[in-house]
């Protein structure tokens, strides 16, 4: 076996690989929810130690990939009006919308600033107060809690003059929508343990419960990720069905509940469009009427009208499918010709979290060309 990268631990990687080899009798297709998951999975090679008969897919676990194209289009307008300073996080700035992205609206005149917290924008939003400070609130349940914590302080300080554009998205009704579609191959589940750090686990057990799958909330580590699919294979084999926690050093069931009463004061669930995918119910957030004053897309609502709702995404683009766990980025026929970091077809090559980007980085395009 070589190597991408040394790794810690790998003498006890490769002996979980081995207990995985043995213990493993049949075809098992276990996905990973979480991009980070997938970026040590491609990187370290770990998919290259298990058996043949264990096969990772790779799962809607990047924010910034599922972000629809109508929203990518709104921030891109919403960067265009003098008076708008558009706050994001950087890898939000290479992802396409329907004609450019934020990098062009940048280069063409727009006030687009990268920020590393939500904090960043309110205070920006305080030094300029005769500019609109609008921040995109991109992200899992893991960053919600710094968005709510932003606006309640904006509201506690009276700020007129920020407000966010909301494309926060949520774990679970994505898994429940992946499981209940016709031919879902999916048979286990590896979680995201940043989101169960905030959110915890219990919400997972219906859909253990339901769609009689083993979900394993794991960390990031090789030996995190392994022993992980190990405690999946183990339950397969056993024809159990039910929710672990390989990530007890983070992980408590119940989660962060101070987190989670700050997003529930700020945020109620919403349908959202997952880019490549589709509705989903339920699946995101939006401010709720007590902070509705704090919407960009209503503050804005009249210099937002024609943008297109649903937005035009590339043809050529096959992240939709990537995204579901039915095809690998070497699958797709733009891999490393016409989609690349430089020039990227979808948001999953140009997001630190994405499928494709991990592909490319780690691997290499003629590795993986078919």
């Amino acid at each position: 076996m070589k190597y991408v990268d040394e790794f810690r631990d790998r003498d006890h990687a490769e002996t979980l690989a081995k207990a995985i080899t043995a213990m493993a009798t049949k075809p098992w297709t276990i996905m990973e929810v979480c991009g980070g998951q997938t970026h040590s999975i491609v990187r370290f090679c770990l998919d290259e130690l298990l058996p043949k008969t264990v096969k990772l897919v790779h799962g809607p676990g990047c924010p910034v990939c599922v972000t629809p194209v109508a929203l990518i289009d709104q921030a891109i307008r919403l960067a265009s009006i003098p008076r708008v300073t558009l706050c994001t996080f950087g890898d939000m700035l290479r992802v396409p919308g329907s004609h450019q992205d934020l990098f062009a609206a940048k280069a063409g005149g727009g006030d687009v600033r990268i920020i590393y917290s939500p904090l960043d924008a309110l205070r920006l939003a305080q030094s300029l107060p005769d500019r609109e400070i609008v921040c995109f609130a991109v992200g899992f349940e893991t960053t919600a809690p710094a968005f709510a914590m932003a606006v309640q302080q904006a509201q506690n300080m009276g700020l007129q003059n920020f407000s966010l554009l909301v494309a926060h998205v949520l774990v679970p009704p994505a898994m429940e929508a992946m499981l209940s579609a016709p031919g879902c191959r999916v048979q286990g589940f590896l979680a995201a343990g940043h989101v169960c750090t905030v959110m915890g686990y219990e919400e997972y057990e219906p859909l253990a419960a339901r769609y009689r799958v083993p979900i394993v909330v794991t960390g990031f580590e090789p030996v995190d990720i392994l022993e992980g699919v190990l405690m999946v294979v183990t339950q397969l084999e056993e024809g159990r069905s039910v929710v672990e926690n390989q990530y007890a050093r983070s992980v408590h069931r119940l989660g962060n509940r101070q987190a989670q009463s700050l997003v529930a004061d700020v945020f109620e669930p919403a349908s959202r469009t997952w880019r490549g995918i589709g509705a989903i119910p339920l699946s995101g957030l939006t401010l709720n009427l007590s902070y509705a004053r704090f919407d960009a897309a209503q503050r804005f609502q009249e210099n937002l009208m024609d943008c297109d709702t649903e937005g035009i995404d590339d043809s050529a683009c096959q992240s939709g499918l990537i995204l579901q766990g039915l095809r690998k980025p070497n699958d797709c026929e733009a891999f490393g010709t016409r989609c690349t970091p430089e020039r990227p077809l979808g948001a999953p090559m140009v997001s630190s979290e994405g499928a494709c980007a991990a592909y490319y980085r780690y691997r290499g395009q003629a590795m993986h060309k078919k």
